[in-house]
């Protein structure tokens, strides 16, 4: 049995030792260490492995010696900027009332600029908001003082607390559990550590991070707000488009009375979604629902447990019975994007869906020589299609669906018609690759795979469906 432990470490020599022995005298293996001073002076992240005795054993002794962190605790990080006057001895007043508050300095930077004024910012550990609401009032008897927004500084001030602080922003926007939060708090970490050992800075990633986090939580509830379109396809067959602000398309075909979704958009938008399927389909709640997945991303799956049968590729069936089984999905296979994918999985609360509702379709092409394969077909009421399975430039599993007669192509993330993004989607879609470790998964293959799409249609005027932006059409003379 693994476990994570968060342990909250006392800055001095022979702490992470005590931690240690204390996993070694209950015969516990420690497969993973985090720690980085100059991210977090505190925080150790530690791996270990054990039964669930043993394990249990070692909640009670690392919290009897304190290096459990306590869930109530409300320190933080409090970042200033002291607008001084530049002569010397400004900065001694506010130094003074600092220490008369008997707050801790995590952090300070200054430069002159020029000016009168010199900025000095400061980062100041605080464990009590009133405390921080009466020195602010004093301060502001010295000198100008203006709270600085963490999410929106250039850099992380914080290198006393970083994980708690920048977890509990991200967990206060997308509206997470304390136990949900817990769990991201260690995929932050393994975000940290893997871009510690390639040598990358992590702020710019980081930064995306939250800023990904604040496009979702944006578009919640009455800001939901999905681009709909409605397409004539034939006599008794029509295709409405939604389009949210972030994540996959919706495609629902309405064929002789009989409905199929395609691709379901994720998982945070479960309830806004819901409720334009009950308006646009009257009968949604009694019918029996079936979805087919172009792709296993979380983008394309969150809604997959709303439904009774999901149709999918051999490979994409795959992928969701490894996840639902506790396994690496395709995504999660590269160690180096996995700690990503979490984050992902968890800011938009995504769920396994049970296999039982998984239907296979077509054969397995575990040797694919081609950009794309036909594999079979797939007939619904008014529609006949060839299905093509791309050789994984995107993602393995991936398809596109071609009917010849009627002119249309739905072609998941292999095409998209990146000319019809909303403002919303192409303002997503530029922090979208640092969580989904780019948009491909080889880019170069993606590009031979979107020709051989366009290639593949014959003469006349077509309609294609991509997963992302409106629809796109497309004319092809003889």
């Amino acid at each position: 049995m693994k476990k994570t432990y968060v342990t909250s470490m006392p800055n001095h020599i022979g702490a992470f030792l005590k931690a240690s022995k204390c996993f070694s005298a209950l015969g516990i293996n420690i497969t993973r260490v985090s720690y980085n001073k100059a991210v977090d002076s505190h925080t150790l992240f530690i791996d270990a492995e054990g039964t669930e005795v043993q394990l249990k054993k070692a909640d009670a002794e690392l919290e009897k010696i304190g290096y459990l962190q306590n869930s109530n605790a409300k320190t933080s990080i409090v970042l200033l900027e002291f607008c001084l006057k530049d002569v010397p001895g400004s900065v001694t007043d506010v130094l003074m009332l600092i220490d008369e508050f008997n707050f801790n300095i995590s952090y300070i930077s200054s430069q002159e600029n020029g000016t009168d004024y010199q900025y000095f910012k400061m980062g100041l550990y605080v464990d009590d908001s009133d405390k921080i609401s009466e020195f602010l009032k004093e301060a502001e008897k010295l000198c100008k003082v203006r709270v600085i927004d963490y999410n929106s500084s250039e850099k992380v001030y914080d290198n006393s607390i970083f994980y708690n602080t920048y977890v509990m922003g991200l967990s206060q926007v997308m509206g997470l559990s304390e136990k949900v939060s817990r769990e991201l708090l260690v995929h932050v970490n393994l975000a940290m550590q893997t871009l510690d050992e390639q040598g990358l800075s992590p702020y710019r990633t980081f930064d995306s991070i939250s800023k990904f986090a604040e496009l979702l939580g944006a578009s919640k509830g009455k800001n939901f707000n999905p681009r709909i379109s409605t397409h004539k396809i034939a006599d008794n067959t029509e295709i409405t488009l939604i389009e949210p602000p972030c994540g996959s398309n919706t495609i629902i075909i309405n064929s002789n009375g009989r409905v199929l979704f395609v691709d379901s958009g994720y998982a945070c938008y479960s309830e806004e979604m819901t409720a334009i399927f009950k308006k646009l389909i009257p009968r949604f709640e009694t019918m029996e629902k079936t979805v087919l997945i172009t792709h296993a991303d979380v983008d394309h799956c969150g809604l997959l447990p709303m439904f009774d049968k999901i149709i999918a590729s051999t490979k994409t069936a795959r992928c969701l019975q490894n996840e639902y089984n506790g396994k690496n999905g395709y995504r999660e296979e590269n160690q180096l994007h996995k700690p990503y994918i979490n984050i992902c999985k968890i800011l938009t609360s995504y769920k396994s869906v049970n296999p039982e509702k998984i239907i296979a379709l077509w054969n397995d092409a575990e040797i694919l020589t081609q950009p794309l394969t036909q594999i079979g077909f797939f007939d619904f009421e008014e529609l006949h299609f060839e299905v093509y399975e791309g050789k994984g430039g995107h993602l393995p599993g991936e398809i596109v669906l071609i009917d010849y007669a009627k002119h249309i192509a739905i072609t998941g993330d292999i095409y998209i018609n990146t000319h019809g993004l909303t403002s919303e989607q192409a303002e997503y879609n530029q922090y979208a690759p640092i969580l989904m470790t780019s948009v491909d998964t080889d880019p170069k293959l993606c590009l031979e795979e979107r020709r051989a799409v366009m290639q593949r249609l014959g003469v006349g005027e077509w309609q294609i469906f991509g997963a992302h932006g409106f629809k796109k059409e497309y004319s092809v003379s003889s």
